[in-house]
């Protein structure tokens, strides 16, 4: 995880700074040294401090933070999330891209625990999916449990889904579930996508772990639960809304997937402000 993050921040330092940040060298003093915190600027759920604070230290490894918040706790409008000290070019030529990883790792937070709240009274689990930005799939996925819920999958290297296109490839269900048993670890669960009550019954008969209910209404839904009887795990994908959450959970699923957990979360509102009182430098 921290090789990828480490890539993901030369990345964006590469973006935004690239030769040089122009106006910071010309206007501040190498040497000097100052204190800046980190403020909410709205209600939110935090995740990606230790991204952010990683950005100041690439760019100064001496400064000095203290975290007022961790990873997963509500922070309210106006609450100073982390103060930081050290070379005040830093913290400047720093403060857009630390701003940035914990500005939509905190949105992804404070948007998934308002699916975790929904589903509070209900033992079903809410996971996420792949549907993440090329790059920051361990940083979005992170974010999702610090809003509360689990992960899904990492990637296609660790679970096996068998979803409506391999089903075309190898001509049926059980055609494909068969080709992979084959080759599959005895420890590996088998889920399968299916889309109407057809495929939930073929699902079943070659004894799959899991069936993934794709798209399907509430009425089928609940069809399909009477159907498994517990034979297999449900898993609910598609069409999944924070309005139609609840009523997706009382059909007696064991879990619901959600796209939009992360692909649909906007950036919370979080800045840095200088205090001008610490700043230990003389302009000339």
């Amino acid at each position: 995880m921290m090789n990828s993050i480490s890539q993901l921040i030369d990345m964006a330092f590469a973006e935004d700074i690239g030769v040089g940040d122009i106006t910071t060298d010309y206007l501040i003093p190498q040497g000097a040294m100052g204190k800046g915190m980190i403020v909410a600027k709205e209600a939110l759920i935090l995740a990606g401090l230790d991204v952010a604070i990683q950005v100041f230290r690439r760019l100064d490894s001496q400064v000095v933070v203290n975290r007022l918040f961790q990873d997963g706790s509500g922070v309210s409008c106006g609450e100073t999330i982390l103060e930081i000290e050290g070379r005040l070019g830093a913290l400047l030529t720093g403060e857009r891209t630390a701003l940035n990883f914990l500005q939509r790792l905190s949105g992804i937070a404070t948007h998934v625990h308002a699916y975790v709240a929904a589903l509070k009274d209900f033992p079903v689990k809410l996971v996420d999916t792949r549907k993440t930005t090329p790059g920051w799939r361990v940083l979005e996925k992170y974010a999702v449990r610090m809003g509360g819920a689990a992960n899904h999958r990492m990637g296609l290297f660790d679970g096996l889904l068998i979803k409506d296109n391999h089903i075309a490839v190898c001509n049926g269900i059980r055609q494909a579930v068969e080709a992979a048993r084959k080759r599959l670890s005895h420890f590996m669960k088998i889920e399968v996508e299916v889309s109407d009550l057809k495929g939930v019954s073929e699902a079943l008969d070659v004894g799959v772990d899991i069936i993934m209910l794709d798209n399907m209404d509430i009425p089928q839904i609940r069809e399909a639960v009477s159907i498994i009887q517990g034979k297999a795990l449900i898993e609910i994908s598609g069409g999944v809304t924070l309005k139609n959450l609840t009523d997706l959970a009382v059909t007696g699923v064991d879990m619901i997937s959600v796209g939009a957990l992360t692909h649909a979360a906007r950036s919370v509102d979080i800045s840095m402000r200088i205090a001008p009182d610490t700043a230990k430098m003389t302009l000339s």
